[in-house]
């Protein structure tokens, strides 16, 4: 009888086992999602996604291209896109709720991602299929705007009227990976990773120069996040590749949330604003960065930057940046606190009757005394530069001096040996410049030039 019952159980074990071995895997092609490029799949895809919601379920594609609008993927499960599956977005700004998020440093309402984990955890997106955001629509939208809002003095504006979708979301959730698909042509931002933790950006190649140059098309933008790895990363974008973020201004001042624990490596990128950028939305502040093992090449700005306003305050300290290699980039060594002033400084003009209430906390003014970012304890070591334009640009303020900042094991070669300013306790260890004769690091008064007699020129 004993011996009866165990052969039952184990029978209903493996029927169990084989069950949930079936319900694992859901193909979205059996919800309706029918990738023939010119059919809706987003609400197909939408019911695959919350069938298997909380079920550690993989949802996966036959080969195709589905056009779709924003989904929504859910706790434990993982969303699959294979090999020779394309995800197309939509170029219809109805396809993309309204919800609320945080944008560019300011919370408001926008429009949903492509792809969103919005308040989710145990997620995971994987696969080398495609997530292609077609964004040539987008992107002409925000420069119509500027056209017209920059004769205005509206530039500062343009970011947040013209709403362009993300291509992937991660909002305030946790212990989500991304891992393994091309990501292209986003209308905004490419990955946000905004008020979350424990996330991992694995293996992704980003190109929004596909069809035209895309403005503002970020590469991975961690935003007020905290445990966070990204490696393994080939980006060609428009603006800002790897980027730290921590909200901007009166707003990011109020939520006063920072970006801490973060392990940016071993990436490449193409073309970009910088190869890794703190900032300009400093406020709540960075702690605890390290980036390193980057290479960048010509059509990148800079190898390490760091910007931000005198009305954004925050800052950063225990920033470890370390292991770039540089050809071509423009500026190795950048630090900026008063970035892009027609961008950064945002007035209401006078005529303007019921503006968006957004536009109200954007003018906020700032005391000063809150206002001036502080970075200190930054250390910057073993560069190796060919062909920069500026060798190292660092200004902050006389009133906000950087702090603690060490330079060593760094080698240049650029048409000019660049400028310092605004520095306390500055220390430059084996910095060797290859410069035209007769260029010399250029110091103001506010600096302490403690190592700069120790600079080798070529």
């Amino acid at each position: 009888m004993l011996k009866r019952s165990f052969v039952a159980a184990i029978a209903v074990i493996g029927l169990s086992a084989g069950l949930q071995a079936k319900a694992e895997t859901l193909l979205a092609n059996d919800f309706g999602a029918k990738g023939d490029g010119a059919a809706v799949d987003t609400a197909a895809i939408q019911r695959a996604l919350d069938k298997g919601a909380g079920k550690h379920a993989t949802i996966t594609f036959r080969p195709g291209t589905y056009r779709i609008g924003s989904i929504f993927v859910k706790s434990g499960e993982t969303l699959e896109i294979p090999k020779g599956v394309k995800l197309l977005g939509i170029q219809e700004l109805s396809a993309y709720p309204l919800m609320p998020t945080r944008v560019a440093g300011i919370e408001m309402t926008w429009p949903a991602a492509l792809v969103n984990v919005y308040k989710q955890t145990d997620v995971k997106i994987t696969g080398e299929g495609t997530i292609d955001g077609d964004g040539s629509y987008w992107w002409k939208s925000y420069w119509d705007l500027r056209k017209e809002y920059e004769p205005k003095g509206l530039r500062w504006a343009s970011d947040y009227d013209a709403k362009r979708p993300r291509l992937i979301q991660i909002f305030d959730s946790s212990q989500v990976t991304l891992d393994g698909p091309q990501l292209e042509r986003s209308g905004f931002w490419t990955v946000h990773i905004c008020y979350s933790h424990d996330v991992t950006v694995d293996h992704v190649t980003i190109r929004n120069n596909i069809g035209g140059h895309g403005p503002s098309t970020d590469g991975i933008d961690i935003d007020s996040s905290r445990k966070i790895l990204v490696q393994h990363a080939d980006i060609e974008v428009n603006d800002d590749a790897l980027c730290l973020k921590a909200g901007r201004d009166a707003d990011g001042l109020r939520v006063n949330r920072p970006t801490e624990d973060v392990v940016i490596r071993d990436s490449v990128i193409r073309h970009g604003a910088a190869a890794v950028t703190f900032g300009s939305e400093t406020s709540g502040g960075f702690r605890n960065i390290e980036a390193y093992n980057l290479t960048a090449y010509e059509g990148v700005g800079s190898g390490v930057l760091l910007k931000s306003a005198k009305v954004r305050g925050g800052g950063g300290e225990n920033l470890r940046i370390h292991d770039l290699h540089l050809t071509n980039v423009r500026t190795p060594i950048q630090v900026n606190l008063n970035w892009n002033p027609s961008y950064s400084y945002a007035e209401m003009p006078k005529d303007v009757k019921n503006p968006p209430a957004y536009w109200k906390v954007l003018t906020e003014k700032v005391p000063e005394e809150k206002g001036l970012p502080h970075f200190r304890d930054v250390h910057i070591w073993n560069i190796e530069a060919t062909g920069a334009k500026t060798a190292i640009a660092i200004a902050a303020y006389p009133n906000a001096k950087l702090e603690n900042f060490r330079i060593d094991h760094v080698k240049i070669a650029a048409a000019d040996a660049g400028s310092i300013a605004d520095t306390d306790h500055l220390v430059l260890d084996d910095v060797s410049l290859t410069v035209p004769q007769g260029s010399r690091l250029k110091a103001d008064g506010n600096v302490d030039l403690k190592g700069l007699d120790e600079v080798k020129y070529r």
